[in-house]
């Protein structure tokens, strides 16, 4: 017989210690519906109030990988509503193509003024088809907003590629509006980088630069040169 401090006594008094968890432990869909104003134009729209999971705070290192990003509201896009709603002329009309929707506020808001309006994402708990609660698909319904639809998109380099293959298609009829953030100066830096190597400018909209929760944020209007 196994004594306590045996090797083997050991190894199966931890593997007792071990709790397995289901991926679905980590999910965290308590979406509330919150109304947002922008200017004269209000939006009801199913989103998470934080960035957290229903975990103890002892589970919560390993659940630090789970992706909330799509399931939020983040300055960014209350910064470009705020703005869109100040100068509706900016999309008035045209066809958008929003890269980064997450709930898709800020895509629900352009449908009120484009003819057309395609939001993307790469978060799967947003997009994809497996799960039933398709929050996008959901805010979409709820605002009766017929000229949208949902596809996929990730990545700070995937995003420049995908304006930029927009931009040489569209051939100078093309803008990329750019509701910016700053939360690290690395990615401050990465983002100007990305639009330098594909030849792009960048122009900061005069009078956006303000602060959002704290943070301080600018829109840029982005062009090939």
């Amino acid at each position: 017989m196994a004594d306590s401090g045996s090797p083997r006594k050991r190894e199966e008094e931890e593997e007792d210690g071990i709790v397995c968890l289901d991926p679905s432990f980590f999910v965290d869909r308590s979406y509330e519906v919150t109304t947002f104003t922008f200017g004269s134009h209000v939006l009801n729209l199913l989103c998470l109030r934080a960035a957290s999971t229903p975990l103890t705070e002892v589970l919560m290192v390993f659940a630090a990988d789970y992706d909330l990003t799509g399931q939020l509201v983040w300055p960014g896009a209350v910064l470009m509503n705020n703005y869109l709603s100040e100068h509706p002329e900016t999309v008035k009309g045209r066809s958008v193509i929003e890269l980064g929707s997450g709930i898709g506020i800020t895509g629900i808001l352009c449908s009120q003024f484009c003819k057309e309006v395609v939001l993307t994402d790469h978060n799967d708990e947003v997009l994809e088809a497996r799960f039933k609660f398709l929050i996008i698909n959901k805010n979409i319904e709820m605002q009766s907003c017929g000229n949208a639809e949902s596809f996929q998109q990730s990545s700070i380099s995937s995003l420049f590629d995908t304006v930029e293959k927009i931009m040489q298609i569209q051939a100078g009829k093309c803008r990329f509006i750019l509701a910016y953030v700053s939360r690290a100066k690395v990615m401050d830096a990465l983002v100007l980088k990305e639009a330098e190597k594909r030849g792009m400018h960048v122009s900061e909209v005069d009078g956006t630069r303000r602060t959002i929760s704290n943070l301080e944020g600018v829109i840029y209007d982005i062009t090939l040169k």
